[in-house]
């Protein structure tokens, strides 16, 4: 799943101990019709999520997805302290020029339940996505979807980190930098599976599943952000900037940019070097 093409709306966000004031219950037992993120800071209990039971501790954190039953029990003892959003989202996407929504009732590709190891970067953006929420101050909502995002970003990275197939993961940071380096040429399969010693096939899917691209999308992507760069800069023709980039073909590099962009070179250097 591709986070960048997630619009995301906050219904509220939480800090709290469990029975710090006289009214909390220890124990919550719900189904929620949105998505929840709960990071725990501190305390014992139990957490059952999509059926299963998970002791609570710090560094542990729950994806509640909607329509699914939970329940929260805090130790009277030692209540739980989290941090918590609660959140809607659907997908945004550019098509022939055109905004298309969709609202599938996607879940994240996240675990019911995990520990996070160095977890203390996640804590620091939860605190400042709550901190920001709390504050209400102008343009609140918009800076707290801004801080989910990277909240996001920062716990897919972290599973990347934790996932036992690390290697793996070093390869496809290995293919991307290689793009980058030989973003004026072009790149086959055959190439960028042989520099990383794994099967055409196998690279093809491993890479959708780390990006959410394709191997070509994601390579073309990388090249049309540079076009766009070289375009703004507003001294050279499209034909050269298609050449830069190792596109032979001036109408091919046209078709990929309007594919990606939804409109042409000529009208995003229009719009961004004439003002038209």
């Amino acid at each position: 799943m591709k986070i960048s093409n997630l619009f995301f709306h906050i219904h509220y966000c939480n800090s709290r101990k469990f029975n710090e004031r006289g009214n909390q219950k220890n124990k919550i037992a719900r189904t929620i019709h949105h998505h929840e993120l709960i990071l725990v800071t501190g305390g014992k209990g139990i957490i059952i999520n999509r059926g299963k039971r998970y002791p609570i501790k710090e560094g542990m954190l729950f994806y509640i997805s909607p329509e699914v039953y939970h329940s929260i029990d805090s130790d009277p003892e030692e209540p739980i302290y989290f941090f918590s959003v609660h959140f809607s989202f659907v997908r945004v996407g550019m098509q022939n020029g055109k905004w298309m929504i969709e609202n599938e009732g996607e879940m994240l590709t996240l675990n019911a339940g995990q520990e996070l190891k160095d977890y203390y970067r996640i804590k620091n953006l939860f605190h400042k996505l709550v901190d920001s929420w709390d504050a209400k101050q102008a343009g609140y909502e918009f800076i707290a979807k801004t801080r989910l995002q990277q909240l996001l970003i920062a716990i897919y990275q972290n599973g990347k980190k934790q996932n036992q197939n690390s290697t793996t993961s070093l390869k496809m940071d290995k293919v991307i930098q290689y793009m980058h380096q030989n973003i004026s040429r072009r790149v086959t399969l055959n190439e960028l599976a042989e520099l990383v010693q794994l099967s055409s096939t196998y690279l093809s899917r491993t890479f959708k599943v780390t990006t959410g691209y394709s191997v070509i999308e994601y390579f073309n992507k990388i090249k049309i952000d540079k076009a766009k760069e070289l375009i703004s800069e507003g001294d050279k023709k499209i034909k050269e900037v298609a050449e830069i980039l190792g596109f032979t073909d001036e109408f091919y590099f046209s078709r990929v940019f309007k594919r990606i962009e939804g409109i042409s070179p000529i009208e995003f250097y229009g719009k961004n070097v004439h003002g038209v």
